[in-house]
Order: structure tokens, then C-alpha cells, then sequence
């Protein structure tokens, strides 16, 4: 299948690792030319010069870096049709081992950054006559796990996608929401934990996952990748999750 996105320009936050490096990379292989935007300069170079895409450096809690990433890529790009908000994860651990600092840190890396890409993005959307946001959140969003301050943000991720395509419509901007499960790839979390603990993480996915596995990083790029495409029309403010049928987001109690 076509998914119409040769041709256009994608905006891709956390894109130096992980699943923010696999939908940019999912997406100029459907022929997108893609900017990433990361907070470290020697990965972010790295991650660019293996995608063959043009590196932002930006802190993304950072709203006015966040704003002269996303305009410097839209100049090299030539405009913007695409964004992925991406960057994400968790400052503190459990309720009892937090600073209410580091809920403010997880909220402002999650929810804020999204919310203030997509404010910076659509000015460059409507100069192209509309575009679509993925805002990458996670199944722990809507089945409880922990942490609480990163399960309660990527909660409200969600829900900002849905109210956002409502703000929005009315621009020609679609956003939805995807929500990976556990995803296994070489050099991530899982892949670690699998190498360090064989047996807990065998038993993670097959108690978990009723086909046996965990999701993989592809079939998260190209459920965004679809999303983010002119095929994706009639879809907007949809939470999209790519876990297999999860049963539980943690493997905490094989830990």
C-alpha cells in the first residue's frame, strides 16, 4: 500500500534511539525527508548521519529550543507536514520515592513537550495546507503500571491527542495518540533485560503476550507511519495501541 508520504516533511522528537529512530527511519523509507531532534549533540549526529536525516539538538523541555528546532527544520525541509512527539520518560521512581521535582520533570518531558511541539508545528502545517501529529504514548496510559508520575502523563497524553484533534480540526490538523506495549529491539531496555535475565524475560512474554512475543519496534513504526499518512484520513483523536493484546505493562514481578 501507498501511504502518500513521499514527498512530505516529518518532525520527529526522541529520534536518535528507540522507537523515535524507528519511525524516522519508517518514514523516509516511505519517502519523507525527516528531521530528528534530540538533546545529546554525538548521538543525535550519529542517529542523523545513519538516517541520512538533518539532526535538531534541542532540549524539548525547553520551549524555546523546542520552537528553533522545529522552525530551523521546517526551513531545511522546506516546510512541515509531520510531527511525531516522541521524546518521553520518568524523573524519581514510585510515588513514595519522588519529589513532587521529579513529577514536574516527567510532566514537562511527556505532556508539555508534546503540547508545545504541536503549538510551534501547526503555523507550518497551515502554510502546507494541513498535517498530522502522532503523539507517541504508552499502554501503561490506560493500564495501570508502574511508574505512577509516567503512567499518569502518558494518561494525559491520550487525552491531550483527542482534545487536540477537536481544538484543531478546524486547521486541516489531525493528532492521535499511539500507545506501544513492550517493544523488543537490539541495543533497547527489553533486549538488555532478555540478555541479562533469559528466563524472567521467556516468562514475561509468555504469560503477557498471547502470541508468545513482544511487539517490535517495526510493527510500532509502521502502525505510526500509518497514522500519520493521507491513508489515515477518517482517523483522528484515536488512541492506537501497538502491544500485542499486553496483558500487563511491566515485567516488575519477575524482576
Amino acid at each position: 500500500m501507498d501511504l502518500g508520504l513521499s514527498g512530505k516533511a516529518a518532525f520527529v522528537t526522541g529520534g536518535s534511539a528507540g522507537i523515535g529512530y524507528g519511525i524516522a527511519r519508517s518514514l523516509m523509507a516511505e519517502g519523507a525527508s525527516v528531521a530528528v531532534c534530540a538533546r545529546n549533540p554525538e548521538r543525535l549526529a550519529k542517529a542523523a548521519a545513519d538516517l541520512g536525516a538533518y539532526g535538531a539538538v534541542a532540549d524539548v523541555t525547553d520551549p524555546e529550543q523546542l520552537r528553533r528546532a522545529i522552525d530551523d527544520a521546517a526551513e531545511r525541509l522546506g516546510g512541515l507536514d509531520l510531527l511525531v512527539a516522541n521524546a518521553g520518560g520518568a524523573q524519581g521512581g514510585d510515588l513514595l520515592d519522588s519529589t513532587p521535582e521529579d513529577w514536574a520533570a516527567t510532566y514537562a518531558l511527556n505532556v508539555l513537550h508534546a503540547a508545545h511541539a504541536v503549538r510551534c508545528a501547526v503555523p507550518h502545517f497551515e502554510r502546507r495546507g494541513g498535517g498530522s501529529v502522532v503523539i507517541v504514548s504508552s499502554i501503561t496510559g490506560w493500564k495501570p503500571g508502574p511508574k505512577s508520575s509516567y503512567a499518569s502523563a502518558k494518561a494525559a497524553e491520550i487525552h491531550l491527542a483527542a482534545t487536540l484533534a477537536q481544538e484543531l480540526a478546524g486547521r486541516n490538523v489531525r493528532v492521535n495518540a499511539l500507545s506501544p506495549g513492550s517493544t523488543y529491539f537490539d541495543g533497547g531496555g527489553w533486549a538488555e533485560f532478555g540478555a541479562a535475565h533469559p528466563d524472567r524475560l521467556a516468562a514475561f512474554a509468555r504469560e503477557d503476550f498471547p502470541a508468545g512475543r513482544l511487539v517490535t519496534l517495526e510493527e510500532v513504526a509502521d502502525a505510526a507511519c500509518f497514522l500519520l499518512s493521507p491513508r489515515a484520513s477518517g482517523i483522528n483523536g484515536a488512541n492506537v495501541p501497538v502491544d500485542g493484546a499486553q496483558d500487563h505493562p511491566s515485567a516488575r514481578r519477575f524482576f
